[in-house]
Order: structure tokens, then sequence, then C-alpha cells
């Protein structure tokens, strides 16, 4: 990640074997983040039971695909913080470049929220994506933490439908052993988001499909399948 907010998307940019970040189990880095509103704070500063951390970004098809699905969870759970950590483009385009500075990563959050319709708490870290990198970096990963900061839930990639069964576990006492799989955006949005990104942003993204079929949908789900989820207590303490 030497230049972390690259201009044109590449493949080459992403570890996709090898999983960073914290593990579950561990502590989860307690980051500096911008709200919104400008206000300064840390990120375990959150009210309720769990913090459920989504990572993100508006030219990233698979955030984008995954994301009323995941508002949608704060009805359920009242109990259960959220908020979107805003990341680097992950497809950037003409339209939305990417950031030169961290006014321009505000301003793209802020868009999330005023465009896009985002409804949970979105918070950035710095221009370099220090916080973004201590999370392991992936475009779409998100994390379940407790109020003593340990993460009982983690997935590089994610899947809602995975991410409610694990709070479902979680809110009811027991870990969270689901298994999670990769699976892709969904055409239409991944097309509608790319469009929005500009000129460079399918081409760049069609350009290294092969390889995240490859290491995502095959290799990466593959590994999922013979391997076994670690069971931590919820209410752990890390």
């Amino acid at each position: 990640m030497a230049d972390y907010n690259y201009s044109a998307f590449s493949s080459a940019d992403y570890d996709f074997t090898t999983a960073s970040g914290p593990a579950v189990g561990a502590k989860a880095p307690d980051i500096d983040v911008t709200t919104l509103s400008g206000a300064k704070r840390r990120l375990l500063d959150f009210d309720g039971d769990f913090l459920v951390l989504e990572l993100g970004s508006i030219t990233c098809p698979l955030f984008q695909t995954r994301r009323k699905a995941m508002a949608a969870m704060d009805a359920i759970y009242p109990n259960v913080a959220s908020a979107v950590l805003y990341v680097r483009e992950a497809h950037p385009g003409k339209d939305i470049p990417n950031h030169d500075d961290f006014g321009q990563k505000q301003a793209c959050a802020q868009r999330l929220a005023e465009v896009d319709g985002e409804t949970r708490e979105i918070l950035a870290d710095d221009f370099d994506g220090s916080g973004h990198r201590a999370f392991g970096g992936m475009p779409n990963a998100v994390f379940v933490i407790n109020r003593n900061g340990c993460v009982v839930f983690r997935a590089a990639w994610n899947n809602p439908k995975v991410t409610k069964s694990a709070l479902d576990a979680l809110v009811a006492g027991r870990p969270a052993t689901t298994k999670n799989y990769f699976r892709p955006a969904t055409p239409k949005i991944a097309v509608q988001t790319l469009r929005k990104a500009g000129k460079g942003a399918a081409a760049d993204f069609f350009k290294s499909l092969p390889a995240l079929v490859w290491q995502n949908v095959v290799k990466r789900n593959l590994r999922v399948l013979f391997n076994r989820p670690k069971p931590v207590a919820p209410e752990m303490t890390c």
C-alpha cells in the first residue's frame, strides 16, 4: 500500500490471501476518527453493547450493494451501534477520483450521506488511511466489537445475512460462528456505481475481474469451507 490513495484500481493493491487486521478475540484498534460535522473522537467511544463497523466508499460496488441491508439492522438491534468507516475510493474514476487531501475524503463521506442516503453514522480516518490499514485495508470488511473493545466477529468481505446471523448469536449470548462466504455485488448496482465514478473506473475493474473472481469466489470461499470460525464469548475481555 505504498500509494494508499491510488488513482486507478488494480487487484495488486490488495492482499486477498493473508488475513490482516484484528483477528477475532483481539483488541480492536481505537483509531482517531472524524465525524461528518468535523468532530474528532476515538472509534471505541460508542454507545451500545456492540459496534458494527463496516468499511466502505461510494465507489465500492460491494459496499453499495450491502448498504440498505446493513442500515436496516439498526431497527432490529436497538442496543447495537453501527458505523461506516469511510476509506479510500475502491474504484476511482474521472468523476469521483482518488482523494488528494482529507477535505476530499470528507466531501465524499458527506456525499455518501446526502446523495446516497446513508443513515448510519459515517466516520473517516486520516488521509493516509492509517485506521483503514489498522483494520486490514480491505474495501468492504466488517467487524463487530464488544463493549470491552474486543473483536467478536469479523469478515474480510461483508455479507449482511451472515453479519445479521452473527448479531443474532452475540445478542443472545452465544459466539458468532457462522461461516462468511464471499458474495459478488449485484450487477445492476455494480454498473451504477462504476458509472457514477466516471471514466476509467469500469475499465480498471474489468481488467482485474478474472483475478478478483479467482482470489475471492474460488480461493477464499474454499478456505472458508475448510476452516472453522474461532468461537469467542460475546462479553470476552482482551
